[in-house]
């Protein structure tokens, strides 16, 4: 493979390849392939608008470069490879939570109504706990975060990086905590394997100049070859894709298992009294039209 490849050459080798061999994969296994498209394209406006913004600050500011003729195009001062960048890992990390997406038990509170009738003091209890705790420690990485922003050049990267995606972490276990835990071992096989073949592909891009992480934004610190920032850059995203497909997999199947009103009580307590009847239409003729859901419905 010669060294002077392009970007988006970049990311058709490494990146279009894989998504394509786990697009047939995934499509071989799962009966419900509207479901996963309808996940994975909320995943990617969400990772896409929220990502970007974060990236143009931070090439405005020189905290990474790229190589003489890597970059063909830009938008928003972000290279047209880095939005490509965006949807493909998006896409590569979804596609392959969904090779192995455990049954959802709708049964199982994200967080507890208090007018839910299934609900006991015991399960509310661990609930509350588990949400408690995720939140809490996602907060103070966030503010961790904050804290290296402002503590030293060096660690300004590090510091963004975690200020940027903790949060979103933890309102993602504040709302569904407990279907987290449970799933945790999945949760860690779907975050692992493709944070370990983006760390790979990232080293070999800094490696042969596709871009460079500016040293005095860095701590210098290593992980298996590459810059520790970017390490756990590629580390918090997957996590976000997998948790985020995780809790939109779980509020479709309380849609499934009674209706809309039961999947949003999952997520905000007392729901049933501060929407509007019209919302709730709207919310279950959307969750109506996902395939398979008598038969998703008869499974559970």
């Amino acid at each position: 493979m010669p060294d002077s490849l392009t970007y988006v050459e970049f990311l058709s080798v490494f990146l279009a390849v894989p998504v394509a061999a786990l697009a047939v994969a995934v499509a071989r296994t799962t009966g419900e392939s509207r479901r996963v498209l309808a996940g994975l394209l909320a995943l990617v406006c969400i990772a896409v608008g929220y990502t970007a913004p974060w990236d143009s600050y931070l090439v405005g500011r020189g905290v990474w470069t790229y190589g003489e003729g890597v970059v063909a195009a830009r938008f928003a001062r972000v290279p047209l490879g880095e939005w490509l960048f965006f949807v493909l890992q998006t896409v590569a990390t979804g596609l392959w939570y969904h090779l192995f997406a455990p049954v959802i038990d709708p049964a199982l509170p994200g967080r507890d109504a208090p007018d839910d009738p299934e609900s006991v003091a015991g399960p509310r209890a661990r609930s509350a706990s588990a949400r408690t705790a995720g939140a809490a420690g996602w907060l103070a990485v966030a503010a961790g975060g904050a804290v290296l922003t402002v503590a030293a050049p060096r660690t300004y990267y590090l510091g963004m990086i975690l200020l940027w995606a903790a949060p979103v972490l933890a309102f993602l276990w504040a709302v569904g905590g407990p279907v987290l835990w449970r799933e945790r071992r999945v949760v860690a096989a779907a975050v692992a394997v493709p944070s370990l073949y983006l760390w790979v592909a990232d080293r070999y891009a800094i490696r042969t100049g596709l871009w460079a992480i500016a040293p005095e934004y860095s701590t210098g610190l290593l992980a298996l070859g590459l810059p520790i920032e970017e390490a756990v850059f590629f580390l918090l995203t997957n996590l976000l894709v997998v948790q985020g497909l995780l809790l939109f997999d779980w509020t479709v199947a309380r849609a499934v298992e009674r209706d809309a009103l039961y999947a949003l009580a999952g997520l905000v307590p007392g729901v049933s009294r501060r929407v509007p009847e019209s919302v709730v239409r709207l919310a279950g003729s959307v969750a109506g039209r996902l395939p398979g859901v008598a038969e998703v419905r008869r499974r559970w």
